[in-house]
């Protein structure tokens, strides 16, 4: 047996079949019954959620005034929230596309459910520009629209380049997702027992009938969109840390963050994948199809994808250093001995230092260490974002301008009422929707040796 052939053993069960891979993923939407860790993860999304109606009502009665923001530090934990959702979307364009492109046959397992995480983080991370706009009912400002007034946007502001990268990235992983899902909708459709869900599924599947030129089609689309989406897995958050990279603040005025940004969302990425399949593969035993060899994978990427940030944390401060310029060096020697010194050593600590427990084979293959490791991934990501944006605004070249920086209970219910909004919008679709590509993993199965009983 070849390589490949062992590599592809590896991704599927020894007895899978057409009808096997089938049924058992249709079956976790048509037949088997609700389960009740989820139903008690969708209510506990849902009291997350009215932290966010409640954030966002009190906001649009009072004003920015209620978050912690202040002079000079006027981007808070809303710009620390968008910076680091975004970040989260970008394994699901990276899975989808460039995978595809490299012909990775590994992904086929997660690639659905990345994708869908993917919009679904960007839809929180939309949220915060808006909210942050300070008049959020003149959003429609930032669309270069054909106003009678001849007023147009200033497309010299970084904010403009974020409305045109999300929505160009929203737009296109949101039609990737679609698209690839036709196969599986049609299988939904010709399986389901109720003649009402047969007809949704059916208008959703767009006619579907699994003929040569339906799927001569479908793949040369496909091919067409993953080649399309594969530049945005670089150009979106390259265009996200402009926003910092263009100010004239010395901390963020660097060239260094483009990739630096990158490296760090395909990090976060990848571990918030690991932390839906892992009690997906769980709570719906797919174990058989979302396997060891699709953990170990996901957790080496991460690994490669930490060692990059970490190098640009080492090359940041190195650089400062090198260049001897008093405020620059000042501002790492506050990071690490000011006031939040315990942010910075814990972003350390859960980026640099914990990850590199991934080394071990074991670690990897070992569900409760990469829930806990993608976990303590998440919580120094979100740190990076909140030392990069506050520690480098807290303490201005003149002392007079010098603040401290504290988040008030009503940027804490953004923060949690997204990640209740994020919940939820998971859980329906792994409850509506095939959250494994049937289509390609019987393709797998064919390629295998398989047979259609």
């Amino acid at each position: 047996m070849s390589s490949e052939d062992r590599a592809r053993t590896d991704l599927l069960p020894a007895n899978a079949s057409y009808e096997s891979v089938s049924e058992q993923v249709s079956s976790i939407v048509l037949k088997k019954p609700t389960p009740r860790s989820w139903k008690f993860s969708f209510l506990i999304g849902l009291l997350m959620l009215q932290a966010l109606l409640l954030g966002i009502g009190w906001l649009f009665a009072y004003g920015v005034g209620i978050w912690g923001i202040n002079i000079p530090i006027g981007w808070g934990l809303a710009i620390v929230n968008f910076v680091w959702w975004i970040g989260i979307g970008h394994a699901g364009t990276l899975i989808s596309a460039i995978l595809l492109l490299l012909h990775q046959e590994w992904r086929t397992s997660i690639n659905r459910i990345a994708e869908a995480m993917t919009l679904f983080a960007v839809a929180c991370a939309g949220l915060f520009p808006l909210l942050h706009l300070g008049r959020p009912k003149l959003f429609y400002w930032l669309i270069p629209y054909p106003a009678t007034t001849d007023m147009w946007p200033q497309f010299r502001s970084p904010l403009i380049w974020d409305f045109f990268a999300i929505t160009t990235y929203a737009t296109v992983s949101l039609i990737f997702w679609y698209l690839g899902m036709l196969p599986d909708l049609a299988t939904m459709r010709d399986r389901a027992q109720s003649h009402f869900i047969a007809r949704i599924y059916g208008v959703l599947a767009l006619g579907w009938r699994n003929s040569a030129r339906h799927w001569h089609h479908y793949q040369k689309l496909y091919l067409l969109l993953a080649g399309l989406a594969t530049p945005l897995v670089v150009s979106v958050h390259t265009t996200v840390s402009w926003d910092f990279s263009v100010g004239i603040v010395s901390a963020w005025h660097s060239t260094v963050f483009p990739p630096y940004f990158v490296g760090g969302a395909i990090f976060s990425g990848f571990a918030m994948v690991l932390l839906i399949t892992i009690p997906l593969r769980r709570v719906y035993d797919v174990k058989d199809l979302i396997t060891e060899t699709h953990l170990d994978k996901m957790a080496k990427i991460m690994l490669a994808s930490g060692m990059t940030v970490s190098y640009g944390y080492l090359m940041d401060a190195y650089q400062a250093w090198y260049l001897n310029e008093p405020y620059d060096s000042y501002i790492y020697t506050n990071r690490f001995s000011g006031p939040y010194d315990y942010c910075y050593w814990a972003l350390i600590l859960c980026n640099c230092v914990i990850p590199q427990a991934l080394w071990f084979p074991a670690v990897r293959r070992s569900t409760l260490f990469l829930f806990g490791i993608s976990l303590c991934i998440q919580v120094g990501m979100w740190l990076e974002r909140f030392i990069i944006i506050t520690l480098s605004l807290h303490r201005d070249h003149l002392p007079s301008d010098w603040a401290m920086y504290y988040p008030t209970i009503w940027d804490w219910a953004l923060l949690v009422g997204t990640g209740g909004l994020f919940l939820i919008l998971m859980l329906l679709f792994l409850r509506l929707l095939p959250s494994i590509s049937m289509s390609e993993m019987r393709e797998l199965v064919h390629q295998k040796g398989g047979s259609n009983p």
